[in-house]
């Protein structure tokens, strides 16, 4: 099988292309170039091109580095700045693989063979309709499916996991039994493509600072100051630079550039257990065409090793609301929420966090 691979410079994709070798597939590896917003590519950047170089040449593999500089700029940098001028939570990581790497790439690269292979910790899996299916991984650190939830059927179709039968653990082994040269590389952490980026540098240098009060919610009083509300989010602990805490961020007022806080560990202000969604997305098909009403689910708000108990109801063509069984810290709106089959086997597609509250009650 021709087998067009994603490798990026870590061992999970280098461990996902030395066993797409054992397997005997015929492979071309592929980098993705996202220059920095300063128009760079970064010491980092270098370093991952390198390191992708002598994974090819060991495995003598054809090796080619394209570039989506400004593609990624135009839709995924673009979606987060909006979203986060907006007030809201951008995740800039399910953007960038529905738009960018099984977007852009698979329209112009990936499309010439007969799968694209990446190093997700993820499954699929052929359902009793034929249908193919996002599936999660055995490694709940490690799956991550939730970052997958916004790609379509035909993306999805086109995909395969090779590393995503595997712990972390187990792919650490394979890479050092091998002597892979990044076998003790560390994981990269950061904005998709953009590593090690700081976030609020990053957020800075486009929308600048803009000062504003941070205000205790249940008294009005004013704690502090904040840099502008857009370096915050619902459920931060870390960064408020308050005395006589736990503070958590538990709203923000645009129009007012006010940042809400709440004090204590179990503050009930940072919880909830209804999480109103819109934009509802299904990967490969709607799981419940008819009267979608207080189906048992399990789902994911953020990216965590935990899958929730929940129950879905349909409000509207794409309006969705989710109750949970317990509650949910930090419901941010402009992220996604996952939604999985009750087994957590299956990922079935996502929706948009609103933040708006809802009359609906399930029966």
């Amino acid at each position: 099988m021709k087998i067009a691979a994603l490798i990026s410079g870590g061992v999970d994709s280098a461990v996902a292309v030395h066993r797409l070798v054992e397997q005997g597939h015929d492979i071309t590896l592929f980098y993705i170039r996202i220059g920095r917003d300063d128009g760079t590519d970064g010491c980092m950047a270098e370093e991952d091109i390198e390191m992708c170089r002598l994974i090819a040449a060991r495995y003598r593999l054809p090796f080619e580095v394209v570039e989506l500089h400004q593609e990624y700029w135009d839709n995924v940098m673009e979606y987060a700045l909006r979203t986060v001028r907006e007030g809201r939570t951008p995740n800039p990581d399910i953007m960038c693989n529905r738009i960018i790497k099984f977007g852009y790439f698979e329209q112009r690269w990936g499309h010439h063979f007969d799968k694209t292979a990446t190093g997700h910790y993820a499954n699929t899996f052929v359902g009793p309709d034929g249908l193919i299916y996002l599936a999660t991984a055995p490694d709940p650190v490690k799956d991550q499916t939730d970052f997958l939830a916004g790609i379509d059927y035909g993306q999805l179709s086109h995909l395969m996991f090779p590393i995503g039968d595997l712990p972390k653990k187990k792919v650490r082994e394979i890479a050092e039994s091998v002597d892979m040269p990044n076998a003790k590389r560390r994981d990269s952490q950061g904005i998709c493509f953009l590593g090690k980026i700081n976030y609020n540098d990053f957020i800075r240098r486009h929308l600048g600072e803009r000062p504003g009060p941070i205000i205790e919610i249940e008294t009005g009083r004013k704690l502090g100051e904040h840099r502008g509300y857009w370096f915050h989010t619902i459920g931060q602990r870390k960064g408020l630079g308050l005395s006589g805490g736990p503070w958590y961020v538990v709203g923000k007022c645009v129009a007012d550039n006010a940042v809400y806080v709440s004090n204590g560990y179990d503050t009930e202000k940072q919880y909830g257990r209804t999480i109103h969604l819109d934009e509802m997305h299904w990967i490969t098909k709607d799981p419940w065409p008819g009267d979608c009403r207080n189906v048992e689910i399990k789902f994911k708000n953020r990216h965590t090793p935990e899958f929730t108990p929940g129950r879905l109801t349909k409000l509207g063509e794409r309006e969705y609301i989710v109750e949970s069984s317990e509650k949910i810290q930090g419901i941010a709106p402009g992220q996604f929420t996952a939604i999985y089959s009750p087994d957590n086997k299956l990922c079935y597609g996502s929706g948009i966090i609103t933040g708006r509250t809802t009359n609906a009650i399930n029966t």
